[in-house]
């Protein structure tokens, strides 16, 4: 069983998702706008999410953007707008998938449990995946990706890039990073770090200026 948050401003709409959930034995939690979804988010954990993006108070996109920095819990998104620009803007948030109102229950039922398959491991455990437009990191099986292929890097390159992606957007300095990948009684200096920093970016390609230069301090993860 999955524990399912549906967040739409219209009663009837999570009545419909909730009735063809509870047929396949999942749980849902409701939540009738943005602002609630965050709240609910703080004090559970969820499977999945469903979130319309048209709401009162607090529009789907800016509560992914509000969720998505807290967990990585998968998000389907709703609207009754079906423009490219809507998708789009929704999977540079970091959703999973995308259905335009009105939808078969069913589908959505299909698309839901699909989701949660790709992002659970063989034992039931929640896949730890970070994704960024075509960059995926997945914590879980140390691979990452980008346009589908994987790309390869050394174990430090690894230790490097998965430390500074966990902590996106905050400013790490130098010895933060040499401590962390190399360990306190690490006896280089910081050519070591700007050596390994050039090759990450390599690796990354078009994703290489997510690693931003803050001279002076030492470099940050910008997504």
């Amino acid at each position: 069983m999955s524990k399912i948050l549906v967040v739409d401003d219209e009663y009837r709409i999570r009545e419909l998702i909730k009735k063809y959930a509870g047929f396949e034995g999942h749980e849902v939690v409701e939540a009738t706008d943005g602002l609630e979804a965050i709240s609910i988010c703080t004090r559970n954990q969820f499977d999945i999410i469903v979130m319309d993006i048209m709401m009162p108070e607090l529009d789907g996109f800016s509560a992914c953007r509000e969720i998505r920095k807290r967990t990585s819990t998968p998000v389907i998104m709703l609207s009754a707008r079906g423009e490219e620009y809507d998708k789009i803007h929704g999977f540079e948030l970091g959703i999973d998938d995308y259905v335009v109102k009105p939808f078969s229950p069913k589908e959505l039922m299909m698309r839901i449990n699909a989701v949660i398959k790709r992002s659970t491991l063989g034992d039931g455990q929640r896949r730890d995946i970070f994704t960024y437009n075509t960059l995926e990191v997945d914590f879980s099986a140390r691979i990452v990706t980008i346009n589908g292929k994987r790309v390869d890097m050394t174990p430090k390159e690894y230790e490097l890039f998965f430390f500074m992606v966990r902590n996106k957007g905050i400013a790490l300095s130098r010895e933060k990073l040499i401590n962390h990948v190399w360990g306190y009684d690490f006896f280089g200096d910081d050519r070591t770090l700007d050596t390994h920093i050039k090759l990450l970016r390599k690796s990354l390609g078009e994703y290489s200026k997510c690693i931003v230069t803050l001279r002076g301090v030492g470099y940050r993860f910008e997504a």
